[in-house]
C-alpha cells in the first residue's frame, strides 16, 4: 500500500490511500493508517451499489457469500497470488468499512453508480477499442504480468489489460469522478481520507494535488 497527504480547498488535509486489490496484508495496512490519521469522513472506490452489498452481506457476517468471477478477474487473482493471499471482494475495502463501522463514521461511495459508469464505457470505449480489449484480457489470462512485486503487478496488469486511448480516456473520467467526490466528502472537515485502488493513485494524485477543482477529462474519437 502506498499513501500521500494532500492539502485540499477550505484548509482540509487528505489521507490518501492506494492498495492493491484483493491482496489480504494490504487490509492491516489500511486500518495501522486510518488509526493513525484518525479522519473525520472517509471514502472508499467503490460504487454506492457496491458500498450497499458490502455493509448489507459482508460486515459483521458470520460467514461470507460466495462471490462468483469472471475469467479475466481469475486470471488477475492468480497472478496476484504470488506475493501472498488474495481474497475476494478486496480486503481493503472491507477493512476501512469496518473501521468506519465501529467508530460509527459513515463511510462513502467516491465511484460513479452503475447508470453512470455504463454511460461513461459507452461514451469512451469504441468498437475497435472493445476488441482490442478482449483480446488483451486473453492474453493476460495465459500470459500474466510477472514483476518482482505487488505493487507494480498491479500497474502493469491495468496498463496491459487497458491498452487503447479510450481506455486512457475512461480511466482519466473515472479519476476526475473521484478526486471531485473526495473534494465534496472534505467540505467543512479537518481531516480527511480515501482508499483507492494502486493502479488509479497517481492519476488522482496529480488532479488533486494540482490545486485546480477536478474536471472530467474529454472525451475523445477512436
Amino acid at each position: 500500500m502506498i499513501s500521500r497527504s494532500l492539502p485540499l480547498a477550505g484548509g482540509a488535509r487528505l489521507l490518501l490511500l492506494g492498495s492493491v486489490r484483493g491482496l489480504a496484508t494490504e487490509a492491516s495496512a489500511v486500518t495501522a493508517s486510518l488509526d493513525s490519521f484518525a479522519p473525520e469522513s472517509l471514502g472508499v472506490s467503490t460504487s454506492p451499489e457496491e458500498l450497499r452489498g458490502f455493509n448489507d452481506y459482508f460486515l459483521g457476517a458470520p460467514t461470507e457469500p460466495f462471490v462468483p468471477l469472471t475469467s479475466t478477474e481469475v486470471s488477475e487473482v492468480r497472478g496476484l497470488c504470488r506475493f501472498g493471499e488474495v481474497r475476494v471482494p478486496n480486503p481493503s475495502v472491507l477493512a476501512a468499512l469496518e473501521w468506519g463501522r465501529v467508530r460509527a463514521l459513515p463511510v462513502a461511495a467516491l465511484d460513479p453508480g452503475e447508470e453512470e459508469a455504463a454511460t461513461l464505457f459507452t461514451e469512451h470505449i469504441g468498437y475497435l477499442e472493445l476488441v482490442r480489449r478482449t483480446v488483451r484480457e486473453r492474453k493476460l489470462g495465459r500470459e500474466p504480468p510477472r514483476p518482482s512485486s505487488a505493487d507494480a503487478f498491479a500497474l502493469a496488469w491495468d496498463r496491459s489489460a487497458n491498452p487503447g486511448r479510450g481506455s486512457r480516456r475512461l480511466a482519466q473520467a473515472r479519476e476526475a469522478l473521484v478526486a471531485r467526490a473526495v473534494e465534496r466528502l472534505a467540505q467543512g472537515r479537518g481531516r480527511v481520507a480515501a482508499l483507492v485502488d494502486r493502479e488509479r493513485f497517481d492519476g488522482i494524485v496529480e488532479r488533486l494535488g494540482s490545486g485546480a477543482p477536478a474536471r472530467p477529462a474529454p472525451a475523445a474519437g477512436f
